[in-house]
């Protein structure tokens, strides 16, 4: 009997060790659909957003709000335009319900965005994605959600302090590196001599990412990595720095403000550098009202914009940083979904780091960066077009037929 006894017990603990593998246990133990999905990395989203199902394990492990804080609505039409629907897309392919996810924007103002993750933090938040307004409000968001511990993903821009924060972003010094790549192409391309170059650079004021920009570009154009560089500076291309200015805060008005005065001082100014297609715009405002004609003046910029993209197709501008955000969004999402289960993301999501600017306080941080993609005339319609970023019609109609044809855009 003894034996018997003994027999029917192990044949029990076997039945309930294939229901526990089959269904999964409930003491705290990873199921094995709720482990990272093998080979998830920064490479592994795309316009498909076919990878978000593979984290519907992780989700159902995870607990608690998901909350997501976008920064305006006003500076990039991005935000409203794409980020919003594609994180939400993001978390539903994912397996999120609508109860835990949340999506708000703080129209701007920084007590708002402080309050949103506040109210985030109250209902149950276990992870926060928010990109900050400012190095400001970015700090006081991660300090009082490390209080609660509740873990912190920067989104776009970086917040350099404190601990379980994670950055998720274009690799933001190559995205400084395709500017000055295709500033240096298009100058030879357009055939400037002896250029005289003024660069406007984006609101280092503000924003760590501007810093992390211009250290690209410089690095390309000038072999330094300081900003804003001397008046005097010199590369081996013949060029000649004639000056570098910040647009505070990236206004693009105040950036007009100043290019207009440093042209109307120098009218030697033959080449520029600017960080964004915004800045890029209010160069290309002051060389039109000066007469000054297309394919004769480079400019630059970064976001892809309509606008850009115009200026592009009317030799304007050289080229533009195009940065998809479908990538982003997926990105966030994922790392999020990771944290909230309970798991460590694996080096090939947390492919980089980041790490505040020189002479400024805040320490090293987590990042997945993403690749970043250099838009000119000849591969638009194949990203932005392609992607539906930039809407072909509006932007035929803006340039006219023939400039869209003449990039192969029909």
């Amino acid at each position: 009997m003894r034996k018997l006894r003994s027999l029917t017990l192990m044949a029990c603990a076997g039945a309930l060790a294939i229901i526990a593998a089959a269904c999964g246990n409930s003491t705290g133990t990873t199921s094995a659909s709720a482990t990272v999905p093998a080979g998830l990395g920064v490479t592994s989203f795309d316009a498909s957003f076919s990878v978000m199902a593979q984290l519907k394990g992780l989700t159902a492990a995870g607990s608690g709000l998901v909350g997501v804080i976008l920064p305006d609505t006003t500076s990039s039409t991005r935000y409203v335009a794409f980020d919003q629907p594609y994180l939400k897309k993001a978390f539903e392919q994912a397996g999120y319900s609508s109860s835990q996810f949340k999506i708000d924007n703080a129209q701007g103002d920084d007590a708002k965005e402080l309050a949103l993750a506040q109210a985030d933090i109250t209902q149950g938040a276990k992870v926060l994605i928010f990109d900050p307004i400012d190095s400001t409000v970015g700090a006081q968001i991660q300090q009082q959600a490390a209080q609660k511990g509740v873990k912190t993903i920067s989104y776009d821009r970086a917040t350099f302090t404190g601990n379980n924060v994670y950055y998720v972003s274009f690799d933001n010094e190559k995205v400084g590196e395709l500017i000055g790549q295709g500033f240096l192409d298009c100058v030879t391309k357009w055939g400037v001599s002896s250029p005289k170059v003024f660069q406007l650079d984006g609101g280092e004021d503000t924003d760590p990412n501007a810093v992390s920009f211009a250290q690209g570009y410089n690095k390309i154009i000038w072999a330094k990595t300081d900003s804003p560089l001397p008046t005097g500076t010199t590369n081996d291309k013949g060029m000649t720095l004639v000056g570098d200015k910040v647009a505070p805060g990236w206004v693009n008005a105040q950036g007009q403000t100043i290019f207009q005065q440093a042209y109307t001082a120098n009218k030697s100014i033959n080449a520029t550098v600017e960080a964004n297609d915004g800045l890029g715009n209010a160069v290309i405002t002051v060389l039109k009202n000066s007469g000054v004609p297309a394919k004769k003046v480079p400019t630059t910029g970064q976001d892809a914009t309509l606008q850009g993209m115009q200026n592009v197709l009317l030799n304007y501008q050289c080229g533009s940083v195009y940065k998809a955000v479908y990538l982003e969004a997926q990105d966030a999402v994922a790392l999020a979904t990771i944290l909230r289960a309970g798991q460590t993301p694996p080096a090939s999501l947390l492919n980089g780091t980041t790490s505040p600017p020189s002479g400024t306080s805040g320490n090293q941080q987590p990042a997945s960066l993403l690749k970043p993609i250099w838009v000119d005339s000849s591969n638009m319609k194949d990203t932005v077009i392609k992607d539906n970023f930039v809407d072909k019609g509006t932007l035929c109609t803006a340039v006219g037929a023939a400039a869209c044809t003449a990039a192969g855009i029909s």
